[in-house]
């Protein structure tokens, strides 16, 4: 019998006792005496110039780099080969580290810890998006780091702090699948904070969601943005106004339009976006202007296709090299999400001097590649004017066929399911589009939503690029 399935046969007392004690062992290694010092200077950080960003960047990348060839298996042995092929590259330049796969740090963890690392270091597993977790190492230092920026620049940013009652929708199972009768949730003193299950949302079970969280007088919601969409139209079904929240974060998933919209005016709040991975390796966050900035003492970004850097303003992998986790160091490290950085970034209206990111695509695996070679990512658009969908999945089965599984909303009829398909031809062009009703779009192993799922293998996209020229649009 596993822990979790202990877990479940616990009274809710008694769930709420084990999860409220792991909060506070959580709160222990998060936060300490240093938090409200680094907070401060996170937040002292944001309008540095951009010489003074760029000269602190180059210091820290030479010590990562540095480190990374001398001290971690995987890259000495990477770095000896090159030497033995005669290969005139130096581990100094970021431009000469080869572009790191997620597939070596999933096979052999191990390999990327610093064999010359004094501290303790604590195993974080990430949710496994593409079915396989990764196992992380980070110290106490890493980790707390990581929480004053979070509180810096994921909370501050928006008038609450960690001290608030808040609730989060997420991907852990603190109720069991399948239940139809709540709690769907656990609260955990340890962090004040409202444990709300992805899994168990439903037009029959979101009213009890609504319930606790007026009873909790929750201060602020963080959560899968999918989720919380589906519990904000709910909210607007059913007329609730007693809701309102101070702000809204996602994360994990994009922000689509229509989806901040709907968010928005069911919690009567603003809805901010925040990006980032349990790597370490990259995050930013949105502004009060909408614009996300990101965060340079986590990571340094840069934007490649098939390997090579990419001109400023146009749209490709995301590859980052963590700059906040020395002691399991990752370069160049394809981070399997697609965006671009500004081509001319002007001041924004914030005051914040943090760069920014802009045309965040999501996944790699999300986005549709067209007969005619092009890569479209961010559908959006299609759900715009308020379609009349509750959830709506786009999934490319092969080159030259979609699948649309769509929840029907009242009001649902056959012409809104021309008006789809008439909006996805605008973007992908003459392509078989299959309709399909189902009851609820299915999540992935991590509650997580994909709002586009390109089943094309990794040859079949390989052969079709290489015959065009690909762009995302």
């Amino acid at each position: 019998m596993t822990l979790l399935s202990v877990y479940h046969r616990l009274p809710y007392w008694t769930r709420v006792c084990a999860a409220s004690l792991n909060g506070y062992a959580l709160r222990n290694l998060r936060y300490g005496r240093e938090t409200d010092r680094r907070v401060a200077e996170a937040l002292e950080q944001e309008t540095w110039t951009k010489e003074k960003w760029q000269s602190w960047e180059q210091a820290r990348v030479a010590g990562i780099l540095d480190r990374a060839a001398r001290h971690v298996p995987y890259y000495r042995r990477q770095w000896n080969e090159l030497r033995r092929r005669g290969e005139r590259k130096s581990h100094e330049v970021l431009d000469h580290w080869p572009i790191l796969e997620k597939e070596p740090l999933r096979q052999a963890p191990q390999d990327f810890i610093a064999d010359d690392c004094v501290h303790k270091l604590h195993v974080v597993q990430t949710s496994g998006t593409s079915g396989t977790p990764l196992q992380l190492r980070q110290s106490r230092q890493t980790i707390v780091a990581w929480y004053a920026l979070t509180e810096a620049r994921a909370r501050l940013w928006y008038g609450v702090s960690r001290h608030d009652t808040w609730a989060i929708l997420g991907g852990r199972l603190v109720a069991r699948v399948g239940t139809n009768r709540p709690p769907f949730w656990v609260w955990n003193s340890g962090l004040r904070q409202l444990y709300m299950s992805s899994y168990h949302l439903s037009a029959e079970s979101i009213p009890a969601y609504l319930d606790v969280i007026a009873h909790k007088n929750i201060a602020y919601m963080w959560g899968y943005t999918s989720s919380l969409y589906t519990m904000a139209q709910e909210i607007l079904r059913i007329g609730r106004r007693d809701l309102a929240m101070k702000v809204v974060i996602t994360n994990a998933e994009p922000l689509y339009a229509h989806q901040r919209e709907v968010i928005s005016e069911a919690f009567q709040c603003p809805v901010r976006e925040t990006y980032g991975m349990a790597e370490l390796a990259a995050a930013a966050s949105e502004c009060e202007h909408g614009r996300l900035h990101l965060w340079p003492s986590v990571g340094l970004v840069e934007v490649c296709e098939r390997g090579r850097r990419l001109p400023l303003g146009q749209s490709g992998d995301l590859v980052c090299t963590g700059l906040l986790n020395s002691d399991m160091p990752l370069i160049r490290y394809r981070v399997r999400d697609r965006g671009a950085l500004p081509a001319r970034e002007a001041p924004c209206q914030c005051g914040r001097t943090l760069p920014q990111l802009e045309g965040l695509e999501g996944r790699i695996d999300d986005t549709i590649l067209t007969p005619d070679g092009r890569l479209v990512g961010r559908l959006d658009p299609v759900l715009k004017g308020r379609i009349p969908v509750h959830e709506l999945q786009i999934v490319q089965e092969d080159l030259h066929r979609l699948r649309v599984l769509y929840v029907p909303a009242p009001g649902f009829d056959t012409h809104a399911e021309r008006e789809i398909v008439h909006r996805l031809r605008q973007y992908v062009g003459p392509l078989a589009i299959e309709m399909e009703p189902v009851e609820r779009v299915p999540r992935g192993a991590n509650g997580k939503f994909r709002a586009v799922i390109c089943n094309l293998s990794d040859h079949q996209r390989r052969l079709a690029c290489g015959e065009f020229a690909g762009t995302v649009r």
